[in-house]
């Protein structure tokens, strides 16, 4: 480590010292059992949203689905039986709420932003951490920044819905609103230009669609919280069959890259808003499934690894929002469709985009055939939560939901999804997806020819890309080692 890197980490770590800080490891992230007791006993009297520093120590799927003063458990997680969905196949959705923020993109920006920490390319007592971000990205990177000592600027559409803005003014981040919406990623990466340009070394760009921190915790956390699900609920003839998620920035796609390891006939599926189909048809569009982000592959998606894209439709996607979300959809599903009533009433753990997996899972299910025998698994990135407006702004233009409507949605928007807008990949198919990077990330964002073409010829490229959580782990455990706070903890 050259000089400046070194002084630049001794402000770190004295930055550390400071507010008490200590960071976790991906090893105590995927398994908390590994924290130290004295921790946990503090964590018995926080908030799972409180701004304090050994929240971080929550950043993980095993968290008490409660929100103060809750310990660690197994995996959160619900399963979604066949009256709800009309396939045989379970389908299994890991439990984004039950982190801090009510969103697992505390997991996502921890790596980025903690890599730079403790290798001295980022200084917390000068730097600003700028999240580049469609929404829940920036929710989470604000919050992390936070917890370790850094000031944060948040970039993401004016569009989106307004409980994020309030709660990253709520953190104390700078916020910049960009034109558009879900779909307009180009224009955040404007603004961030502007940013870059206007105030030089003062702020650092974590952006999520290119740094492997963020894939890299999916991979060493959220794959082996799958993995470890299925092994407890699976029977003599079980098979983990299949992964869907919608693309957004590729992160949570890093789990299929463990699961692929463990489970190499796993099928793969990666689904984006049928109203802007960028896999599919190398389209564009604006929609309304807000998380996923679109009009370009983001630099961390390894392609190779993909079986099949799908477009999920958003006016169903909405529409079953409200069938999950409304007093009259509620009751339908208790009443009409026979749905046990303690899940109806656990459906708000689904928000926008998890909603859109579930329609994947569905749809993926129906094109393989799939039986009792099939475990597919996605992700509720986050709950209803940050989504009341939405709902809100539906009963405006739509009127009061009813009863009736609620059964439409159910059968024609739910249990009668079709297996069009899919396509299964074959080699020169992932490779054309593959080579939509080059219009990003060459030209606009300053990345290499090199680099990508290593990503699809260099079999070591991704290999080694996914060894970095031992390093990390290392390293983290050396920083801590060197701030002395952990002490106080054994």
């Amino acid at each position: 480590m050259n000089k400046e890197r070194e002084k630049v980490l001794e402000n770190t770590i004295e930055r550390c010292r400071e507010r008490h800080i200590i960071i976790p490891t991906y090893k105590q992230m995927r398994n908390p059992e590994l924290i130290p007791e004295k921790i946990k006993e503090k964590l018995s009297g926080l908030g799972l949203w409180d701004l304090n520093t050994l929240n971080l120590f929550r950043i993980t799927w095993k968290n008490e689905p409660k929100e103060f003063g809750g310990g660690f458990g197994e995996v959160n997680f619900i399963e979604l039986p066949h009256e709800l969905t009309g396939v045989k196949a379970r389908i299994i959705m890991l439990i984004g709420k039950y982190f801090p923020t009510g969103a697992h993109k505390v997991g996502a920006t921890f790596g980025p932003l903690v890599e730079k920490l403790i290798t001295g390319r980022f200084d917390p007592t000068r730097q600003k951490a700028l999240w580049p971000s469609t929404g829940n990205y920036c929710r989470g990177g604000a919050y992390d920044s936070y917890l370790l000592g850094c000031n944060s600027i948040a970039v993401l559409p004016e569009l989106m819905s307004q409980e994020r803005f309030d709660w990253l003014h709520k953190v104390g981040a700078e916020v910049f609103a960009t034109p558009g919406c879900e779909s307009n990623v180009k224009e955040i990466y404007d603004k961030v230009k502007v940013l870059e340009a206007e105030r030089g070394d003062e702020i650092v760009t974590l952006n999520q669609f290119s740094e492997i921190g963020n894939s890299l915790w999916h991979y060493a956390v959220t794959g082996p919280a799958m993995q470890e699900v299925f092994d407890k609920i699976k029977t003599g003839d079980s098979r983990l069959s299949a992964l869907f998620l919608t693309q957004g920035s590729a992160g949570t796609l890093g789990s299929g890259d463990y699961l692929r390891e463990v489970f190499p006939a796993i099928k793969i599926c990666a689904g984006e808003a049928l109203q802007c189909p960028t896999m599919l048809l190398n389209g564009y569009g604006g929609h309304r499934i807000e998380g996923i982000g679109d009009k370009h592959i983001p630099w961390i998606f390894n392609i190779k690894n993909l079986d099949m894209i799908a477009a999920i439709d958003d006016d169903p996607n909405i529409n079953i929002m409200r069938l999950f979300n409304e007093p009259e959809g509620k009751n339908f599903l208790k009443t009409e469709a026979g749905i046990d009533p303690a899940l109806v009433e656990n459906l708000h753990l689904l928000g926008i985009s998890s909603i859109a997996n579930l329609m994947g899972t569905i749809k993926m299910a129906k094109y393989y055939e799939m039986n009792e025998k099939d475990i597919i698994f996605t992700v509720a990135t986050d709950s209803m939560e940050m989504y009341k407006t939405r709902i809100t702004e539906e009963q405006n233009k739509q009127g009061e939901y009813s009863s009736g409507q609620a059964a439409i949605d159910f059968y024609a928007c739910l249990q009668n999804l079709k297996i069009d807008h899919m396509t299964e990949l074959d080699y020169y198919s992932k490779r054309r997806i593959h080579n939509l990077k080059y219009f990003t990330w060459i030209e606009q964002q300053g990345k290499t020819v090199e680099e990508l073409n290593a990503q699809w010829y260099d079999d070591n490229y991704w290999k080694q890309s996914w060894e970095k959580a031992d390093e990390w782990d290392e390293k983290i455990m050396e920083f801590n080692e060197r701030t002395g706070v952990i002490k106080e903890y054994l």
